[in-house]
């Protein structure tokens, strides 16, 4: 039986660690995801601004997040890049990917962090291993 991209939504939507950082889906689209995340007091570091794991937290969630929904398969990271734009300390922020290129195997997504005025916070890629049921 094919799984549907509406399942695989409600599995990220009932996972315990995406409620807990606080992760809200905006958008579930095959191959069109999009993530809020408000940012409260205490997802922030020492200096008060969001800490560098929430981000990589963020993309790393948003990549397996549309390659999952164009490969309708469990993903695994396997590599993931972050680059650190710029620093936030409160408002929303939303992140999207697309998946760049997609084997039997493997998948190579990139995405992005933005704040609510579309300026880029955080840039990642990441490549994927495919679960594929047997």
């Amino acid at each position: 039986m094919p799984v549907e991209v509406e399942d695989i939504r409600n599995q990220f939507e009932s996972s315990a660690f995406f409620s807990h950082i606080g992760f809200e889906i905006i958008r579930f689209e095959e191959g069109n995801v999009i993530i809020k995340l408000n940012i409260e007091e205490h997802l922030l570091n020492v200096n008060g601004t969001l800490h560098g794991g929430i981000h990589a937290t963020m993309l790393d969630t948003i990549l397996g997040m549309v390659t999952r929904s164009v490969t309708k398969s469990k993903v695994v990271t396997t590599s993931l890049t972050v680059h650190y734009l710029a620093s936030i300390s409160s408002g929303e922020l939303f992140a999207e990917a697309k998946v760049l290129q997609k084997g039997y195997k493997i998948a190579f997504t990139e995405g992005e962090i933005k704040d609510a005025e579309g300026n880029i916070i955080a840039k990642g890629t990441g490549i994927f291993k495919i679960i594929r049921d047997k």
